[in-house]
């Protein structure tokens, strides 16, 4: 028996905006693989049907869904489609998110405001959503991404960034308390220095005037590891704190960074 037979899962941010393998379409196919039906979420449809070419197989267990996951009413709408193609989820993957360079100075208000929308209440409104499911069941498992710049100084100001993916930790830490005599788990994974499509599409742009090896040696040096994870190490990650196997792991964190964040540099 696979892993997640017979569990429905919702994957926000399940396209990608470049080829290859970024966290939510890693997610996404990997859940499906591993036997869960999928609603893979994204407000971008080609995105998300270059998720499903490169599910193969695992396609026909996923459908896709548009969904601005900063609007109430989206997301209501979203899981009520959820409940539509294959009943209540018993897992929700928040990984929704963006950054914007820039400290307090530097960024304008609408980009502070547009940071805590896409990368913080993102997770406030599909946790307001979808719990109410979950609970009515007695179970259920929430993942929500962060990232290493919600731990520690990362390489440049974010300070938007930085302080919302902090924001989404310790969101995650008090619903996991809140919801745990509810039967429902609320870990987050912390991504560090991946090589995803991102990376290449917008960060190369952002940091090194569009010069990607540059980008990529900068980030390499500061893991222990010497080498860059992806989107599929994030998943991996992700399946474990969903799966039965992390039954008794609720509120803490999965820090998947090649050893960046051990250093004291």
């Amino acid at each position: 028996m696979k892993r997640f037979e017979s569990r429905v899962a919702i994957v926000t941010g399940a396209g990608c905006v470049g080829a290859g393998w970024g966290n939510g379409r890693a997610m996404a196919v990997r859940l499906a693989e591993e036997g869960a039906k999928v609603l893979a979420v994204d407000r971008d449809q080609a995105r998300l049907d270059e998720t499903l070419a490169l599910a193969g197989d695992a396609a026909a267990s996923i459908t896709t869904a548009l969904c601005d996951v900063t609007q109430a009413g989206s997301v209501q709408a979203m899981v009520e489609a959820c409940m539509a193609a294959y009943g209540p989820p018993d897992i929700l993957i928040n990984n929704v998110g963006g950054s914007a360079a820039g400290g307090p100075v530097e960024l304008s208000e609408d980009a502070w405001d547009s940071q805590i929308d896409i990368n913080l209440k993102s997770v406030f409104l599909t946790c307001k959503y979808v719990l109410p499911h979950m609970v009515a069941r007695g179970r259920g498992a929430i993942v929500n991404v962060a990232s290493t710049s919600g731990l520690r100084w990362t390489g440049s100001a974010q300070v938007a960034y930085a302080a919302s993916k902090a924001g989404v930790i310790h969101l995650s830490r008090v619903v996991a308390v809140q919801h745990a005599k509810d039967g429902v788990r609320v870990n987050t994974v912390v991504p560090g220095q991946l090589h995803t499509p991102m990376v290449e599409v917008r960060l190369a742009k952002q940091r090194t005037g569009g010069d990607v090896e540059a980008l990529l040696a900068s980030r390499v040096k500061r893991i222990p590891l010497g080498f860059m994870g992806d989107g599929r190490d994030t998943a991996s990650a992700a399946l474990y704190l969903a799966s039965d196997e992390a039954r008794f792991v609720t509120g803490t964190e999965l820090i998947v960074d090649g050893g960046m964040t051990a250093r004291c540099d």
